[in-house]
């Protein structure tokens, strides 16, 4: 059975009605060596993680395929994660030159789905037999029908230095905004450290709006909801963090990058942040290694704790035959076992997607340190347009945590943005 990872009420549902009936279902796929060997194919794979630190191991896991099954040939193709999704599209609109698997970005899917690019993997052993979190699987959905499967997990949480903390006397990381401005004081006054820095981009605030009940847009209403009370509230309480001193301002210029090297140093005792910054902030000499890294949920605002989910999934084309699909189905299933995910996970220190590997990460504390964070990721709402939601999100937070913008005007402009360039379909209230 999956698990469920709790949302937050008020936040718009995401339907995981999975229906044996989509387009395209592969065959089943015996477990038994013979029928492995007589599963004959070449497959594409655009692999679009970072091919230095992060393609060795995945082509290690290709390598383990082959041993089950010798007469599947991985084509591996490692293509830059910035070009891949114009890439995929005009390969898949041209009908020409299309990998026959992609690791796409979460909020690809639909957006393929809805193009018809994708093939449907419903009924497939890879579904089936795998059990993977439920909340990284709804960015597969679309329609009633599972496009993908997810690969990897992520979400954002609180990251903070134990050793600013101790000195600061803080025992506990901080469960809700108001704590960690509490907090924040406490590391100026005995620390000598600025409390936290919130990256001024519209995906790092969402744990505010989700803290307060709000949402970027309800998918049932067809309604714009980036601009209601609720996200209003949500960024005052990150506006009154730099405000207030808790937060220094952020770099106009490259406020993530500035946020990052803060923390590194120990100049800062906070900061909302993903498992990929783990590897780069233990190395960092200046740190103190993981050991001095702690990791929480993002804290709560009113209507609790909320970040929401990220990732990427393995697609397949839906440009391929049945026989090309029975393998790319059983090359998705050996990849997101709970095995090859495990072994990823030791490797690379990526979340497991798939519920059993993390019983066999139990010892691996860079990656169970996320689970309590996974434990209140959000779903983000997957529809078609969801890669157009940042923009407009990005423009917002500048404006409010570095220019000083009136939160209520910049989010009613927000909401205006989104009418006219992102969901036009959609209502405003």
């Amino acid at each position: 059975m999956r698990r469920t990872i709790p949302g937050l009420s008020g936040l718009a549902a995401i339907a995981l009605v999975l229906s044996a009936c989509g387009g395209g279902g592969a065959s089943e796929t015996s477990g038994d060596k013979t029928d492995h060997d007589a599963l004959k194919a070449t497959l594409t794979w655009w692999d679009t993680s970072d091919p230095t630190n992060e393609g060795p191991a995945f082509k290690e896991l290709i390598k383990r395929f082959n041993e089950e099954y010798p007469n599947v040939k991985i084509n591996y193709q490692s293509v830059p994660f910035g070009e891949a999704q114009n890439k995929f599209k005009t390969a898949a609109e041209a009908g020409d030159g299309a990998p026959d698997i992609l690791r796409a970005e979460v909020a690809w899917v639909p957006e393929f789905a809805a193009a018809g690019h994708l093939y449907a993997l419903d009924g497939t052993d890879v579904l089936e037999k795998n059990d993977y979190l439920e909340t990284a699987l709804s960015s597969n959905v679309y329609e009633g029908k599972t496009y993908g499967v997810p690969q990897v997990t992520d979400t954002l949480g609180l990251m903070y230095n134990k050793k600013l903390f101790k000195q600061a006397g803080i025992t506990d990381a901080p469960t809700t905004w108001e704590e960690v401005a509490a907090d924040a004081k406490l590391l100026a006054e005995k620390a000598d450290a600025k409390g936290i820095y919130l990256n001024s981009g519209g995906y790092f605030l969402l744990p505010f709006m989700y803290g307060e009940g709000g949402d970027l847009v309800d998918t049932e209403a067809k309604s714009i909801v980036v601009g209601s009370k609720e996200n209003k509230a949500g960024i005052k309480v990150a506006a009154d963090l730099v405000k207030s001193g808790a937060a220094p301002k952020p770099d106009a210029n490259d406020s993530y990058g500035t946020m990052m090297t803060l923390f590194k140093e120990g100049k800062v005792g906070m900061v909302i942040n993903g498992p990929w910054e783990v590897a780069n902030v233990s190395k960092d000499p200046k740190f103190g290694g993981f050991e001095n890294l702690g990791i929480a949920p993002v804290p709560a605002g009113s209507a609790g704790a909320g970040a929401p989910v990220g990732g990427h999934n393995y697609v397949v084309y839906s440009g391929m035959d049945e026989k090309k699909a029975d393998a790319a189905t059983a090359f998705l299933e050996f990849m997101t076992s709970a095995e090859s995910e495990a072994y990823i996970a030791d490797e690379l220190g990526l979340l497991p997607t798939n519920e059993a590997a993390y019983d066999l990460v139990k010892e691996n504390e860079r990656v169970t340190a996320w689970k309590s964070a996974l434990d209140v990721a959000v779903a983000r709402p997957w529809i078609p347009e969801g890669g157009l939601f940042f923009g407009p999100l990005d423009e917002m937070a500048t404006k409010v945590l570095v220019q000083g913008a009136a939160v209520d005007a910049t989010l009613d402009k927000t909401a205006a943005k989104y009418k006219a360039d992102v969901v036009p379909e959609y209502d405003l209230p």
